[in-house]
């Protein structure tokens, strides 16, 4: 496994990351395996959100850490805020009220690091900023981040939080580049070209934030994978080629090509299966080159200028 150091903050973080929507219908023991293999192949990095599962992925969790409080002590564990009720939501009421409600629903005492869930137009930097010292000062969250943000947004937040931004949660896999697309077409007349993000990966690496790639085997907003999908033939292709050579997964392959990218990157897997995250973890020590890499982007249907 390999690690990166967040802003700020002088602890190891894994480059593969263990998203956890989608356990709110397993079991305590279920979960506990699922946790077990994470940090057996070295993936310490578990990512929540209050709106998971309405609230039942962090409570599952937190039944395992009931039954088992020394892994708590194992592991980086983040969770976000912001989405109340159809709408979002960065009041410092809203972010005090959903921090201490994931603290109780996890059953800890803090939590390592709290992105706020995608933007909100309504944001007023100072309540923000606010609710960050409130938190930190009381011990309940150690580090802060935003997720789907633009480089304009986290200025803007920036004006009035003085706390550094650990990382940034974006959409991204081989086959969902717009993060990379307009940075191939700078200055052509196509719709390749149409810079949609303000250049947010660049900003991230520039101000060493940590980009986490949610959906990273998705075609696009959950619409489905592109692994063994007849629409991504050439791709699929490709990626068996790639599998046999280095002897891991397709999905390995698609991981490895995310942790390819220069600067903080990292994945944060779905998956609910313990053989999956293993698939994860062997992703780490792939580097692909810079041919393979091209390759696969090309072979997702992107072109090259």
């Amino acid at each position: 496994m390999k690690y990166i150091q967040l802003n700020g903050l002088n602890k190891d973080v894994s480059v593969i990351g263990a998203g956890c929507m989608r356990i709110a219908r397993m079991t305590r023991d279920e979960v506990s395996e699922l946790v077990h293999a994470a940090l057996d192949h070295g993936i310490n990095f578990f990512d929540h959100a209050d709106i998971y599962g309405r609230g039942r992925s962090e409570e599952v969790f937190g039944e395992v850490f009931a039954a088992e409080p020394e892994l708590r002590d194992r592991m980086f564990l983040q969770t976000k805020c912001g989405i109340n009720q159809g709408m979002f939501d960065f009041s410092k009421e809203h972010i005090l009220e959903a921090v201490n409600g994931s603290l109780q629903r996890l059953g800890t005492d803090h939590v390592d690091s709290l992105l706020l869930h995608r933007p909100d137009a309504l944001m007023e930097p100072e309540e923000v900023a606010e609710a960050f010292t409130e938190l930190y000062e009381a011990g309940k969250v150690l580090s802060f981040g935003v997720s789907n943000q633009n480089p304009s947004q986290m200025e803007l937040l920036k004006t009035a939080v003085k706390f550094p931004l650990t990382a940034n949660q974006l959409q991204l896999s081989i086959a969902h580049t717009p993060l990379l697309d307009a940075g191939f077409n700078v200055d052509m007349a196509h719709d390749p070209a149409v810079m949609r993000d303000g250049g947010t990966l660049e900003y991230c690496r520039i101000n060493k934030m940590a980009v986490q790639a949610w959906s990273p085997l998705q075609v696009g907003y959950f619409t489905g994978t592109f692994l063994a999908n007849e629409a991504f033939g050439e791709l699929n292709e490709k990626l068996n080629e790639l599998a046999e050579k280095y002897g891991v997964g397709t999905d390995s392959i698609a991981y490895a090509w995310i942790l390819r990218i220069p600067g903080k990157m990292q994945v944060i897997t779905g998956t609910t299966k313990a053989e999956r995250l293993v698939h994860a973890a062997e992703a780490a020590d792939i580097v692909l080159d810079r041919r393979e890499w091209y390759d696969l982007y090309k072979a997702a249907g992107n072109r090259l200028p």
